[in-house]
């Protein structure tokens, strides 16, 4: 007679261990992605001293005392570490026929920057950027009180050209499409030479009949780096908890 099935051992069907190669891969993957989420996380903090720092400087900066705007003999040393946001006066004459108009999203709402070059008393140009228009304020036909002729002093923020594009979109200059305040382009497609490499924002001083409206420089800078370094470093754990119970559970499989 044929005995009955013998019964399986007490706690189920034994499982079998992992290939060696298997599990020297899972480490191998393991490790990288520790090592991966752990330099990011350095990454934001390194970023977030920075952030604090440029956040100080340009505090410190924009409640200074205004100097003349530089000329060509300080171009070169002019950058955005030293000299952004610092703010600056110049003299000259404003030439209003060769306006560049930039889109912008402002606190007044969607419209343009208008670019307009400033011919200096000191013999070099700038562009100024004289503020804010919206849509049906675009022709200059419609605030010609705002392009004041002769000479005229204008204070502001001194700004480092954008150059190319906004976000995931390119200058068209051929077409007069705009959307960065890309100082070397915007001089080319105007002919204008000994132009600075910068820009300036002028400040809220109200224009005759109200238009452009300047004085909106954003100087809100985003601090997100310690939520983010955060976020990769607790990655860092769950994905080291994994790696502990899957060791674990191999170690339980081999001594079964």
């Amino acid at each position: 007679m044929t005995g009955l099935p013998s019964a399986p051992p007490a706690g189920g069907t034994r499982k079998r261990a992992r290939p060696v190669w298997a599990l020297a891969l899972f480490g191998l993957l393991a490790l990288a992605g520790v090592a991966g989420l752990t330099a990011l996380g350095i990454w934001q903090l390194e970023r977030r001293v920075w952030k604090l720092d440029l956040i100080e400087r340009v505090d410190a900066r924009i409640h200074a005392s205004p100097v003349p705007a530089p000329g060509p003999e300080s171009w070169p040393s002019v950058t955005a570490a030293s000299d952004e946001y610092r703010p600056v006066t110049v003299t000259g004459r404003l030439m209003n026929d060769r306006e560049t108009l930039v889109q912008a999203v402002s606190d007044l709402g969607g419209g343009f920057w208008v670019m307009t070059p400033l011919v200096t008393d000191r013999g070099f140009t700038v562009l100024v950027n004289r503020g804010f228009v919206p849509p049906e304020k675009r022709d200059p036909a419609t605030r010609t009180e705002g392009q004041p002729q002769g000479e005229v002093a204008i204070a502001g923020l001194l700004r480092i050209t954008e150059p190319k594009g906004g976000f995931l979109r390119s200058n068209d200059p051929a077409a007069g499409r705009w959307y960065s305040r890309d100082v070397a382009a915007i001089a080319a497609a105007k002919g204008l030479t000994d132009v600075a490499p910068y820009f300036i924002d002028a400040d809220g001083t109200r224009n005759p009949g109200g238009w452009p409206v300047g004085g909106l420089t954003v100087l809100s800078f985003p601090n997100s780096h310690l939520s983010y370094a955060l976020t990769w470093f607790a990655l860092d754990l769950m994905l080291i908890g994994a790696v502990l119970y899957v060791v674990r559970s191999e170690m339980r499989r081999r001594r079964a």
